[in-house]
Parts: C-alpha cells; sequence; structure tokens
C-alpha cells in the first residue's frame, strides 16, 4: 500500500466511548503493525489516563460541554471551543493524517470538524440507539457512520450508514475459565445461583439504594449476589453495613477489574443501560434486567434498554422504581431457568461480532482512497 498509515481517533469522556475507541485503535494495529494512530481526547476527562495505559499517545484539547444553568460561564466554554479548534488545526499541520475517526464525546467536535474542512476522510461510531449532540452535527461533513441499532436512518444520512455494533473489551471475551471456576474464584459457591449488581465504575445511587433497601430479603434468599457500590459510595455503604454479620451471600466490592470473570460467574446481571455494556451483554449472551440511567442526554439509556426489551431480550426497571421492584425482580427471574434461557437465547441473536474489526476495514479503506 506504500504509504505509511496514519489516523486520529478522537472522542471519550466515558468509558462507553473509550473502550470502543481503544478496541479500533487495537483492530487496526492487528492488520498494520506499524501504523500511526494519535488519539484526541478533552483535558480533564478520562481519556488522558486510560488510553496512554492502553499504549496509545494522546493530546488533550480544552474542549467542555456547555453550562446549561449558568450561562454566563458559557463565554469561557465558547474560548475553549475557539482555542480547541486552533490546536486541532496545529496537530492536522504536525501529525498529517490520512483519515479521522470520532467515537462521540467533547473532543470529537473540533477535531473532525477541523480534519474534514482539511480534506482529510472522517467515519464516527455512534453507540446509542438515539444519537449523541456531537455526532448529530458531525454527520454531514463525514464519509461513513457505523452505528449498533437499526433505524437510525432518522439521525443520520442513509447512504453512509453502516450497522457494525460496538467494539466491546476483548478481555470481556477471552476469559477462559468456567463459571465453577469463577464463581469459586470470587469466594462463593458454585451449587448456588449468582446475581452480579453492576453501577458502573463510579456506581449508581439508585442500584445501591435498591439493594440497601432489601438487605433482608438477600439475607432470606438462597441466592448469592456481588455486588459493585462504585468508588464513590464504597466508603459509606460498608459503613452501613458494619453490623450486619449475617450476610454471607452479599459479597461487595468498589470495582470489578476482572469484568469477565464476574460475568462468567453470574446467573443474572443488574446493570446500567449503556451501550458498550449492552453489546457485551449480547455478545456473552448474558440475560440482564437495565436500570437506564435518567442522568443522560435525551434518555438515551431508556432508548438502548428498549432496542432490547421490545425484543424480549432484557427485563427493564425504571429508575424511579428500582428501588421498590428492582431487588424482588431479580430474585424471582434468577430463580426461573426457563425465562434465564429465553433471555440469553434472545439477546444472543443480537450480538454484532467483529466490530472492531470491520470498523478497522472502513477506517483503513478510506485512509487509502478504496
Amino acid at each position: 500500500m506504500g504509504k505509511e498509515l496514519r489516523i486520529i481517533i478522537s472522542g471519550g469522556g466515558t468509558g462507553g466511548h473509550i473502550f470502543p475507541a481503544i478496541s479500533i485503535a487495537n483492530a487496526i494495529r492487528a492488520k498494520h503493525s506499524d501504523a500511526k494512530i494519535l488519539f484526541v481526547g478533552a483535558d480533564g476527562r478520562m481519556e488522558m489516563q486510560r488510553v496512554p495505559d492502553a499504549g496509545y499517545e494522546i493530546k488533550g484539547l480544552p474542549i467542555c460541554g456547555f453550562d446549561r444553568k449558568n450561562l454566563l460561564r458559557n463565554v469561557k466554554v465558547l474560548y475553549k471551543i475557539w482555542k480547541s479548534q486552533r490546536m486541532a488545526r496545529a496537530i492536522i499541520r504536525d501529525f498529517k493524517p490520512m483519515v479521522a475517526v470520532g467515537v462521540g464525546g467533547y473532543a470529537s467536535g473540533p477535531m473532525l470538524n477541523k480534519c474534514a474542512d482539511a480534506g482529510i476522510p472522517c467515519l464516527i461510531q455512534e453507540q446509542n440507539s438515539y444519537a449523541g449532540v456531537t455526532n448529530k452535527l458531525l454527520a454531514k461533513k463525514v464519509r461513513k457512520i457505523c452505528v449498533a441499532y437499526e433505524g437510525m436512518e432518522r439521525f443520520f444520512p442513509a447512504n453512509k450508514i453502516i450497522i457494525t455494533g460496538n467494539p466491546v473489551r476483548q478481555a470481556l471475551l477471552e476469559t477462559t475459565m468456567t463459571h465453577e471456576e469463577a464463581v469459586k474464584k470470587l469466594g462463593l459457591n458454585p451449587a448456588k445461583k449468582t446475581i452480579l449488581l453492576v453501577g458502573g465504575s463510579l456506581g449508581a445511587r439508585t442500584m445501591n439504594e435498591s439493594i440497601l433497601q432489601h438487605l433482608d430479603l438477600i439475607k432470606e434468599s438462597d441466592v448469592q449476589f456481588v455486588w459493585q457500590t462504585g468508588k464513590y459510595y464504597h466508603a459509606d455503604i460498608m459503613k452501613q453495613l458494619n453490623n450486619r454479620q449475617d450476610l454471607p451471600n452479599l459479597k461487595v466490592m468498589d470495582f470489578i477489574s476482572d469484568m469477565g470473570g464476574a460475568y462468567r460467574a453470574a446467573d443474572l446481571v443488574v446493570s446500567r443501560a449503556g451501550a458498550s455494556s449492552i453489546s457485551e451483554f449480547c455478545l456473552i449472551g448474558k440475560p440482564v434486567i437495565l436500570v437506564p440511567s435518567p442522568n443522560v442526554a435525551e434518555d438515551h439509556q431508556t432508548k438502548n434498554a428498549m432496542a432490547l426489551v421490545n425484543k424480549d431480550a432484557a427485563l427493564y426497571v425504571k429508575d424511579d422504581e428500582a428501588p421498590k421492584a428492582l431487588l424482588p425482580l431479580a430474585l424471582e427471574t434468577v430463580a426461573d431457568d426457563a425465562r434465564l434461557q429465553t433471555l440469553s437465547k434472545n439477546i444472543l441473536r443480537l450480538a454484532l461480532p467483529n466490530s472492531a474489526d470491520i470498523i478497522a476495514d472502513e477506517v483503513i479503506k478510506l485512509a487509502y482512497g478504496y
């Protein structure tokens, strides 16, 4: 192919943007080991740590979102946008990318805008069933739009859309442990059913409250629970559990580093409805109860969840109903083997494997003009 492959990947802000971005980069590197890949993120956001940890160089832009509550602060935001655009032009001049990839998040806006203006072919990847603001704005300028859900023509030009699915963390798919081994590794009993409750790395207040309000129900059940509280809530929760010595079937952790093992151990997962998490559940065929976060743009997590619920591939509990209803539903579901099998079978049908490879191929095609 001759010319050295040079690619910018921009975006971030959450794991749901960062993990797919790194997976795409890894897939490109697997095909072109000498490819030069530069990430561009937002200063102070988690990509500035996670991307270097994955072995890639990253440059930060001072970009941030608009403050809808205090409009005066947006004068500073406008300045940061202007400065980010200038920095984006300098990055293009110095790095000379052949193609740019946007995965959503603040930084992808100015970076892909300036790449498109410079005639550099661009591709965006939209993880959610409801398109984010940045990607909707970029849609007119980019060449290809990779999506994970059907019906995205309501946001994007149909002729640019490719249904690829969402790239996921490879470690989740590569775990070789059996269910029994994974349960034992967590210090639990393989003869009992296991429910995994996760609210993200920082936790989810509603899901934590759902558990705290039903400790007696947990105690009386013959089910084991693995509860990721999130680092933000962990100390307070442990204080509340300090006097409870009667819950040997409740394993409490602030953060689970081996999610592949935790998913393998679980008979049922209770989770938020982020796009990356849903893609993971589809690929591993895991029965799940989704509790969409209400604190996201355009309520997109509810839309993600309903795309599964409408195909009998997941169960769903509203955030404001979770404290009362979530634990009883989880216990009822995990005891019903036929229900678990149906959910597992149906969610597997929605899996889109090899997403990172498919997107990487599209990126390479754009870079070399074919």
